[in-house]
Formats: structure tokens, sequence, C-alpha cells
């Protein structure tokens, strides 16, 4: 963005590990005084490479793509030995003062609802502008399944306004930005 790019004119919307690797360096860039983008969309985050949160354990019968080993094993590949509280590892572990608004949606038949569900307490509690949308009896990342579940594409259409209405937010010629159904 140093090279002339305005913020306003950047989101961030990313799935699963991605998430926590988009937060991560946005606290990076923020840390380093670079600025951030409009703002973010978070599709079932994992942002606890801890593995502390309760539905890792309680929603495993219920999430038919990850069970705990599954994402232990990940977390593995990830940090290694490495210390897995440290909040570029795992961003629930640390502040979000700082980040730009963010829309955080899950299902609610996920193995990482906690991380989700934490994620966005901690933005909030950091004084971070967020949403919290929990779809009853969806899987990870459900979104991927737009065109095929009604749920998906219902969960995309706020996304898509969410971040439409936050490139538009103070700008002269948000008129001119093609509008989201």
């Amino acid at each position: 963005m140093s090279a002339g790019s305005d913020p306003r004119d950047v989101v961030v919307a990313a799935g699963s590990a991605g998430d926590g690797l988009s937060i991560a360096t946005l606290l990076a860039a923020g840390a380093a005084g670079l600025p951030q983008p409009a703002a973010v969309v978070l599709f079932s985050p994992w942002t606890d490479l801890t593995l502390s949160g309760g539905s890792i354990r309680s929603k495993e019968d219920a999430d038919p793509i990850f069970t705990e080993a599954d994402v232990r094993a990940y977390a593995d590949l990830c940090v290694g030995a490495g210390d897995r509280a440290l909040p570029l590892a795992g961003p629930v572990s640390g502040g979000l003062a700082g980040l730009p608004p963010l829309l955080v949606q899950v299902g609610a038949n996920e193995v990482l609802l906690d991380d989700a569900v934490r994620s966005a307490g901690r933005a909030g509690a950091d004084g971070v502008e967020v949403t919290l949308e929990v779809g009853p009896g969806l899987p990870h990342v459900f979104q991927h399944h737009y065109g095929r579940l009604e749920e998906a594409d219902a969960a995309l259409d706020p996304a898509a306004r969410f971040l439409t209405a936050r490139l538009s937010a103070g700008r002269p010629d948000a008129g001119r930005l093609a509008p989201v159904r």
C-alpha cells in the first residue's frame, strides 16, 4: 500500500487457516505502522493453534470435515515445536486492537466454532467493529458450497454488502460502485 494504493480500496477475505494468517499479517502490519485495509471477512477462522476452544472436542461428532486429531496434525505442520500461543501463530491469543471492521461467519457444526466466537469476542473487547454470524447446522467454510447450498448463497450476500459498504465509506465517488444484490 506504500506504493500509492489507498487502503480504503483494499479488503481481505479468507477462510480457515487463511483467516489466521490474514489476521497475523494485519497485526504485524499494524505493529510496523502500516495502514490497514478497509475491512476483513473471515469464513470459519482457525485462530487458535493451542486448540484450547471447547468446540474442538464438543463438535467433533458434528463436524463432517475435521477431528481434533486432524487439527492438531495441521498445527504441528504449521508451528512444529514453536510456541502456539504466540499472537502471530494463533491470533486469538493476543490483542486485536487496530484491526479494521470484521465480519466473521462460521458454521455451528464445526470444531473451529470457538475460534470464531472467541476471535469475534476478542476483537469486540479490543474496540474493533465486529459482526459474528453463526449458521446453524453448517460445516466448516460452508460458503464454498455457493450455488449448491442455500445457506452459502445467503451468507455470501451479506459478506459482499459488508465489504462494499466499507470500500465506499467516506469516498466521494462511492455512488459509482456497482451495487451488490
